[in-house]
């Protein structure tokens, strides 16, 4: 998932929102920063890559290679410089989501989860927020789109151990978003066809700032 960003029709822009919110430290950070000497960066694929559009593998082996893989999202991750990132962005199938996050209230949210599976929320939690989304694998689009202010996510860590992650606010939406790829969707598929034409109108007058995976 992309940063936030304030949408604008000057999409030279894009980028001071992000600029201005970075000068903002965290009031609280949950989670530990990974060791980024220990991964690799992988460059993104992009909508139309089929690895995007199909529901993920579970996983079922928690070992040295899916901490390697774990170590490779998080430097891809900050690569692109992204706030989430599922495994099928850097052409993997398996069903595995790293993040580092800011919620609404500026607390830094940092981690993975594998096999996440979204709970269903009660009646008083279902308030829409109609923020803007962008994504790693749409370059340099942006498109309102309402999701719940609260999310909560099941799943396991890279030891297959049972985790459970909450999140408000654009955290809440980073949860969707990545659990989202996870089962082969990208944001723009909840988009009406307008909206999703003029965010692939975006990618394509855009150039995206970090290595991509060019579609065959």
């Amino acid at each position: 998932m992309a940063e936030q960003h304030e949408h604008t029709h000057d999409h030279d822009h894009d980028h001071d929102h992000e600029a201005e919110s970075a000068e903002q430290a965290p009031v609280k950070v949950i989670g530990e920063e990974p060791d980024l000497s220990k991964g690799t960066a992988r460059p993104i694929t992009v909508v139309g890559n089929p690895v995007l559009h199909r529901e993920c593998k579970i996983v079922t082996a928690f070992d040295e290679e899916l901490s390697a893989l774990i170590d490779d999202m998080f430097v891809s991750m900050y690569a692109a410089a992204g706030v989430g990132l599922a495994a099928n962005q850097i052409g993997v199938d398996a069903k595995v989501f790293v993040y580092d996050c800011p919620d609404d209230n500026n607390v830094r949210h940092i981690g993975h989860i594998i096999n996440p599976v979204l709970e269903d929320l009660p009646v008083d939690r279902r308030t829409l927020d109609d923020g803007n989304e962008g994504c790693l694998s749409v370059p340099t689009a942006y498109a309102e789109l309402p999701r719940p202010d609260f999310a909560a996510v099941t799943g396991q860590d890279k030891d297959g151990n049972p985790i459970r992650v909450e999140g408000t606010g654009f955290f809440a939406r980073c949860l969707q978003h990545e659990t989202d790829h996870l089962n082969g969707y990208l944001y723009i598929d909840r988009l009406s066809k307008r909206d999703r034409k003029d965010a692939l109108r975006q990618m394509a007058e855009g150039t995206a700032s970090y290595a991509t995976v060019p579609n065959d």
